[in-house]
């Protein structure tokens, strides 16, 4: 069930990426809940990612918004790309981010690719390995871009120039 729907609230954009549906037996018969992935950004360098359950699709995307606000991050964003090569892991996901050239588009899959739109990154080539599953390649995603770093902060932190 896996849906790209996009809104909007003030600035940030969210895209729900995975919509689950979990069963339960009881005794009438069985009782559905469902949990919601979403990725919030506002396209200039935040972006953060929600999870949540209830037991109506609407509530769970709403309380991943929620969620997903609260855990934003800050990303630099060079001409559209990133600045340099990153590895990201989470759990058994593993995602590889390579900076690109203008017009080349972001080359990912849908999870990876929400998270890069939301950031606002135009050009990226990405690669996963191992685990499939979006929730784990969103948030391996999100360590990748929590690793990123310009030039000017390399240059600040190591107390040099770099040419």
């Amino acid at each position: 069930m896996s849906t790209g729907k996009e809104s909007r609230s003030g600035e940030f954009v969210e895209k729900v990426v995975k919509v689950r549906r979990c069963a339960t037996v009881v005794k009438g018969g069985r009782r559905f809940s469902f949990a919601g992935l979403v990725v919030v950004g506002n396209g200039r360098g935040k972006v953060g990612c929600g999870y949540a359950k209830a037991n109506e699709v609407p509530p769970a995307v709403e309380k991943a918004i929620k969620d997903g606000m609260k855990n934003l991050i800050e990303v630099p964003v060079e001409h559209g790309s990133i600045p340099h090569r990153v590895e990201g892991r989470y759990e058994t996901a593993k995602v590889i981010l390579l900076p690109a050239g203008p017009g080349t588009g972001i080359i990912a899959g849908a999870a990876v690719r929400a998270v890069c739109e939301s950031a606002g990154i135009r050009d990226v080539l990405t690669k996963a390995h191992g685990s499939t599953n979006p929730v784990n390649l969103v948030k391996a995603a999100l360590e990748a871009l929590k690793q990123l770093r310009t030039k000017a902060e390399v240059e600040r932190l190591r107390g040099i120039t770099l040419s």
